[in-house]
């Protein structure tokens, strides 16, 4: 293990942030029901950074005491070029990264899965809310399962560890999750549960989809014996090792448990927008520090100013509660 910088990033309740969520595009090939909007506009392509602009930003991060850099969109993979970005940030590990991951729909991984090993990524999530074809593009919109499959399998084959994450979703998906868990048990891949988000409108109300987890864990235990994990990751995930399957399932549940007192992450935009908490407006643009001075002192000021500001918490149970966003921005612009 690294020895913690001296220059860490503490925010204002004592919590050491060491992990950014770094965009790079606000694109996706699938519309997920609880994500956007069918119709939804994307960015226009000059407001996005550069790949280079993206490493530079990687590379200060990292020199502020940011130990993990999760790569997210939109989908990722669908940016042009983007395994640049991969190889770039890739050349720090273990000096002063200690890890570098992505989350994806796995639709582009027959592409990439090996280049992405070959960039020093070792641990990928992948997102997967149906093991039924026809439900999967119900929810995606359409998708494409059988792409979705193949990269899962192209992944395993890279030597990536994969962690599924499904969003649990009342009536469209929850009578999947004991199937889902087997299912992972049995390709020897982690399972993580999500609890719907009130982030962005959608086409329906996600109100109506949201389903506790404390409530789906329980359910389980009549099937299943849960034992409480010692394994921990950089994201949110309470982990549970599964007795019948030899596998784990992690719970994240920002609605029904609140886990704000260990957050250590922050989200940056593919524009450069730093966002201190997924469920605030709270945010700090870094594009002009980025572009404007080449020495780096005033990007260093501004991500340091932000951490300042962070807040303490979100506010996803007030909105959850009128059945309204907490925040009017996408998932797929602030990155997953």
């Amino acid at each position: 293990m690294l020895d913690r910088p001296q220059n860490a990033l503490v925010d204002p309740y004592g919590r050491t942030i060491d992990y950014v969520r770094l965009s790079v595009t606000d694109r996706c090939d699938f519309r997920c029901r609880y994500c956007m909007p069918r119709d939804i506009k994307f960015l226009p392509k000059p407001d996005i950074l550069t790949l280079e602009e993206l490493e530079r930003l990687g590379s200060t991060l990292i020199g502020l005491g940011i130990r993990k850099i999760r790569i997210t969109g939109g989908e990722p993979l669908v940016r042009r070029d983007i395994i640049r970005l991969f190889r770039g940030l890739g050349e720090r590990l273990g000096a002063g990264l200690e890890e570098l991951t992505l989350t994806t729909n796995a639709s582009q991984l027959p592409h990439f899965a090996s280049d992405l090993y070959g960039a020093g990524v070792r641990r990928i999530n992948i997102s997967l809310d149906s093991l039924d074809a026809d439900n999967f593009a119900r929810i995606a919109r359409p998708g494409n399962f059988g792409a979705v499959m193949a990269g899962i399998e192209a992944a395993r084959e890279a030597g990536l560890k994969v962690k599924i994450n499904m969003v649990a979703l009342r009536g469209v998906n929850d009578h999947e999750i004991p199937d889902m868990v087997r299912w992972c048990g049995a390709k020897g891949l982690d399972l993580s549960l999500i609890e719907i988000m009130p982030i962005g409108a959608v086409d329906g109300q996600r109100s109506a989809w949201y389903l506790p987890l404390p409530r789906v864990k329980q359910a389980l235990e009549k099937t299943f014996t849960l034992t409480p994990s010692n394994h921990a990751t950089a994201g949110p995930s309470r982990y549970f090792d599964i007795n019948e399957t030899g596998g784990r399932i992690g719970f994240i549940t920002p609605l029904s448990e609140k886990f704000c007192e260990n957050c250590n992450r922050i989200r940056i935009t593919c524009t450069g927008v730093l966002y201190m908490c997924l469920g605030q407006n709270d945010k700090v643009d870094l594009r002009q520090a980025l572009r404007c001075d080449k020495t780096g002192a005033a990007l260093k000021a501004a991500i340091r100013g932000a951490i300042e500001k962070k807040p303490e918490a979100h506010d996803f149970e007030t909105a959850a509660a009128v059945g309204r966003p907490a925040v009017a921005r996408h998932m797929n612009v602030t990155g997953g």
